[in-house]
């Protein structure tokens, strides 16, 4: 396909949800060396009442069936609470929208939960000790500052604005609020653009990475970007990752 042709249908593709299947063999990325899905099951096998945030469109959480009773998640982008009602429900799975609280704000009881995970999602580290029961569990995988950092540099873009996020400000964050640091992991995993629709495509549906993004304005970038993409070389990136599980003392 042209570059015209790639920027229309990277600008009309149907996204639902937060389901990244439209990328398969576009956009490449390896694993780090924890899987967050297996951590999270890990602990509920212990049965403990469950709280995700930032559910998405519950692609993830409904890949951890069964879940167990009283199951709660929470979503804050209005297009992806219907979707995630309607994946969620017959899971026996309450998704509360978000959208009007501020500052990462839980309209949830005190000690309500044993588990809270967060999959990239905002979190107040307040909020989670409230929320949370004594001894229980907060298990995170977040996306830091420096991710796709060379997507940015590709398009003459200026860098995220939440560079200094990290893994070490994350976790003196927990340990702030009084979070006894179980498992802290970084990683910068490889991965890969193959053509200029998906990279379009991943700027449409993630508009904090380039927050001025428009393909008229980036055009000459672009253009540069997809005649290296055509000729067999994809533009090699790095995800920035990390994972804290961090337990609440049985008294705060």
């Amino acid at each position: 396909m042209n570059y015209t042709d790639l920027v229309r249908g990277a600008a009309h593709a149907p996204f639902e949800g937060w389901d990244f299947g439209v990328f398969a063999g576009r956009f490449t990325e390896e694993k780090p060396s924890w899987d967050f899905a297996e951590l999270v099951r890990a602990r509920l096998a212990d049965g403990n009442a469950l709280l995700d945030l930032g559910t998405d469109g519950g692609e993830f959480l409904s890949g951890l069936t069964p879940l167990p009773p009283g199951t709660t998640a929470t979503e804050s982008y209005p297009p992806h609470v219907p979707v995630a009602r309607r994946r969620l429900a017959p899971l026996g799975v309450r998704v509360i929208d978000t959208s009007d609280e501020d500052d990462d704000l839980l309209p949830l009881p005190d000690a309500a939960f044993g588990l809270v995970t967060s999959r990239q999602g905002s979190y107040a580290p307040a909020e989670i000790a409230r929320v949370l029961r004594g001894g229980g569990v907060f298990l995170t995988q977040q996306v830091g500052g420096r991710d796709l950092a060379e997507l940015n540099e590709a398009l003459g873009a200026p860098g995220h604005v939440y560079g200094h996020w990290d893994l070490a400000t994350a976790r003196a964050g927990l340990a702030g609020a009084g979070f006894e640091i179980l498992d802290a992991r970084e990683a910068l995993v490889p991965a890969a653009f193959h053509d200029i629709g998906a990279v379009l495509l991943f700027l449409r549906i993630t508009p904090w990475q380039i927050p001025d993004f428009d393909a008229g304005r980036y055009d000459t970038r672009l253009r540069a970007l997809h005649a290296r993409l055509s000729s067999g070389r994809p533009l090699t990136v790095r995800c920035h990752r990390f994972v804290i599980m961090a337990r609440r003392p049985l008294m705060l």
